[in-house]
């Protein structure tokens, strides 16, 4: 919140022209599997308009991007645990009879290649394969953690949510794998699972909390170390790249990752496409520049349809259709889709989420306690956030 309040997170904009959907969407596709369905339940209508306009795949060919939404098949519940979304979705897994099926968070910034993990999953003999991601030990309170089996089987001995006494691996003591939540399942076993999972009154019905240990308690649980996964053009800097976007200052700063002189994250690798709309927008537009007047912006994205009238922008996001006015100062922030700036105004490491308008000589970001003051939030990594459409005035 509030990004979410009108929206569900994987349709929370994204470095500009994206949103977080998109990249495992991109993942996916990429990969080479072309029959993807996105289980939807919370506030989904820019989610799903966004899936149905921009991922239509070929259906001649039988592929497709499906949002399917909860329709209590199973009785008179909603989802309750990403387990039951599954569960409550098996027609769509009778329907296409796959012998393997991948599950995958949708808010998750990174590039994968799911075919190599599912070809290490079918040689493992494994029931189940978890994507692990190497994470300093200090870090384990933060993840579930997958304790590898110490005799090199690539069997999961224990899997363990956000644990203070994690154990390092075994060719590395000082790290964990924590958990990408990216799964390969045999289908067979998957549905098994889910349906058995159904039926406990003890459960949370979760993927992570239930599934996977309900997995590994019988010895059929595999992990897939990310770092044995290549992407063609990535980098030593950002072949391990992953971010769970799970808060406000993971999200800004995933956003910064990719401004960086030697971006952490390349969205500029045209071997591995991220994929999203093409929408019908004009050229982003630099005008004035006379003296003190100067349309400029240093270490920034600027997206199609931004307008830079005599503004300074610098390490920002700027997203379709934003206007700056003439000598508005933008820096280190992220301004969504349809954000006006006026004359004079500054934004400073804030998150203006769309439609925002922020008055001829306001401020925000620079005074914490005025930000809180008029309801904005204030991260605990001090960065502001306005919500939706609010109207930023200048101070009397």
């Amino acid at each position: 919140m509030p990004l979410t309040r009108d929206r569900a997170k994987p349709a929370v904009p994204f470095g500009g022209v994206y949103r977080l959907i998109d990249f495992p969407l991109s993942n996916l596709v990429n990969s080479g599997y072309l029959r993807i369905v996105v289980l939807t339940q919370y506030k989904s209508h820019s989610l799903d308009r966004h899936i149905a306009t921009d991922w239509r795949l070929s259906g001649l060919l039988g592929d497709y991007v499906a949002p399917v939404p909860a329709q209590q098949r199973r009785g008179k519940n909603w989802f309750l645990g990403s387990a039951d979304a599954i569960y409550q979705s098996l027609n769509l897994i009778d329907d296409e009879r796959p012998d393997i099926v991948v599950v995958v968070g949708a808010d998750h910034v990174y590039r994968m290649d799911f075919h190599q993990m599912v070809e290490a999953h079918i040689a493992s003999g494994a029931g189940l394969t978890v994507a692990g991601i190497r994470q300093p030990i200090e870090m384990a309170d933060q993840f579930g953690v997958i304790e590898a089996s110490e005799s090199g089987s690539g069997r999961i001995d224990a899997f363990r949510e956000k644990p203070s006494d994690a154990r390092g691996l075994p060719d590395s003591p000082d790290e964990v794998l924590a958990s990408m939540g990216n799964y390969v399942f045999d289908a067979r076993a998957l549905v098994e699972a889910v349906r058995a999972d159904a039926d406990r009154r003890d459960s949370r019905h979760d993927m992570g909390g239930d599934i996977v240990p309900a997995f590994v308690s019988r010895g059929e649980a595999g992990y897939y170390d990310f770092r044995d996964n290549t992407i063609a053009g990535s980098t030593e800097r950002d072949r391990d790249y992953w971010k769970d976007v799970g808060t406000l200052d993971v999200y800004y700063e995933a956003n910064m990752d990719l401004i960086a002189i030697h971006p952490v994250f390349n969205l500029y690798n045209y071997h591995w496409p991220l994929h999203t709309s093409n929408a019908s927008l004009p050229p982003a537009k630099f005008i004035h520049s006379g003296p003190g007047r100067l349309g400029h912006a240093s270490d920034s994205f600027v997206s199609p349809g931004v307008i830079v009238s005599g503004a300074n922008v610098s390490r920002s996001v700027l997203s379709p259709g934003v206007f700056l006015h003439s000598w508005a100062s933008i820096s280190d922030s992220v301004l969504m889709d349809s954000v006006h700036v006026g004359r004079h105004a500054q934004v400073h490491r804030s998150i203006l989420d769309k439609n925002v308008s922020v008055e001829p000589n306001a401020q925000v970001g620079l005074n914490h306690e005025h930000d809180l003051a008029r309801g904005f939030i204030v991260t605990e990594g001090g960065v502001t956030v306005v919500p939706k459409g609010v109207l930023i005035k200048a101070s009397a």
